[in-house]
């Protein structure tokens, strides 16, 4: 079978469509008939050779690998001890994260049935790749953690704040991946949601149900927002800090990237900080692949390569200002 894989790590450069043996399945296994890949962060980070980590936090990389953890396509051939899926069904999933083994950057690929969900039949295969690492990153945020795993970063286990009608929730980088199904999952559970973006994205997010759009390219949303009950920073970084003045007092900002904030201050000012590190859960994604069924949650996708392009796609990534998601097509 033909895989993207690499055997050093670089930019996209290092990316190489190559001939690989179709992977044989073990117990709670079953083979995947790959039709199509989301392109993740965790990808071109593992890529990259995780430089975005603490290096004590680094793993260590044994090369040649096949990049790659969501996936959607149709089941060849199934281990004898897996329940619930059979040969033709159609599935999605996001596979053994965290770690670096999905390998899902090719035609097939040995999958866990528990990491696994039946693809809502009202979405393609494109959208499906597209869902699983994004949206179950804001499921577990703020649906249902589904796991008590301590974070990495904190040592601590989040726990998911109640989103009540009457609750407000800013969505910074409202656009991206992560960004726009929490904004559509706040929305759900009956929240006031303010989706932060720069403007070309605004109509995107309005159809997704975001109540106010903030420009950030023209208005810092300290400026004109405060008294917000939950602040979803899927950007991070070293500027995360500036959104703690628009949250009340008792309220939660959930840092999606790496983001550091000072404990006094957040003691101070009231506020919580929570994060998770999201993992695989196909149970949540049968869950989920009800709302997608039912229309109440669409994927946005950016734009789709060939998997011989995955480099493109990469390359495309970096950047930056993707609206949905970047998926690599395997079957045509």
């Amino acid at each position: 079978m033909k895989a993207i894989q690499f055997r050093e790590a670089g930019g996209p450069e290092v990316l190489r469509y190559d001939e690989v043996p179709v992977p044989e399945i073990g117990p709670g296994e079953v083979l995947v008939r790959v039709h199509a890949t989301g392109v993740n962060p965790p990808d071109w980070y593992l890529r990259e050779g995780m430089k975005v980590m603490p290096a004590e936090m680094r793993p260590a990389l044994e090369f040649p690998l096949i990049p790659g953890t969501d996936m959607s396509g149709v089941v060849q051939a199934v281990a004898p001890d897996v329940r619930g899926f059979a040969v033709g069904d159609e599935v999605f999933g996001m596979l053994r994260f965290p770690g670096f083994d999905g390998r899902t950057y090719a035609e097939y690929v040995a999958a866990p049935a528990s990491d696994l969900a039946h693809k809502p039949a009202g979405i393609d295969h494109v959208q499906a790749a597209g869902a699983p690492m994004a949206v179950l990153t804001a499921w577990q945020y703020l649906v249902d953690l589904g796991h008590d795993v301590p974070s990495p970063f904190t040592g601590q286990v989040h726990r998911p704040v109640p989103i009540t009608p009457g609750t407000t929730v800013l969505v910074n980088g409202a656009a991206g991946g992560v960004g726009h199904f929490a904004v559509q999952l706040a929305k759900w559970k009956g929240a006031h949601v303010i989706a932060v973006a720069s403007g070309r994205h605004e109509q995107f997010l309005r159809k997704l149900g975001a109540d106010e759009f903030i420009d950030y390219t023209r208005t810092r949303a300290a400026d004109v927002v405060s008294g917000v009950d939950l602040v979803i920073d899927t950007v991070g970084g070293p500027d995360s800090s500036r959104f703690l003045t628009v949250l009340k007092r008792g309220g939660t900002m959930l840092p999606v990237f790496f983001a550091e904030y000072d404990p006094e201050e957040t003691a101070r000012l009231g506020i919580t900080v929570s994060n998770i590190q999201v993992r695989s859960h196909g149970p949540q994604l049968a869950e989920i692949a009800r709302l997608f069924g039912e229309g109440k949650l669409q994927v946005g996708v950016d734009s789709t390569y060939p998997l011989p392009e995955a480099g493109n796609a990469h390359a495309r990534a970096a950047q930056g200002h993707i609206q949905g998601k970047i998926v690599l097509t395997v079957v045509s």
